[in-house]
């Protein structure tokens, strides 16, 4: 059976981390919120593409990420 390649969920704009909705360990599926981010008053949240298990969380609440900056990686 083929590995999947692991899944970089990457920030998409200059934010705040408003809340983690996952932790390491945890299952998602394609879809499910795993960041929230606040941006201009307006809540973003950055979604799984795809079901896979969090093997890493890159951020913290509070945090200001930037274009790019990778929040949580899925195996």
């Amino acid at each position: 059976m083929a590995r999947t390649k692991p899944l970089e969920i990457v920030s998409e704009l200059v934010a705040n981390v408003l809340t983690i909705e996952v932790a390491e360990g945890d299952r998602v599926e394609a879809g499910d919120t795993v960041v929230l981010l606040e941006s201009m008053k307006m809540e973003i949240p950055m979604l799984a593409e795809r079901a896979g298990t969090v093997s890493a969380v890159k951020v913290t609440v509070g945090d200001v990420v930037q274009d790019g900056d990778v929040l949580v990686v899925l195996d």
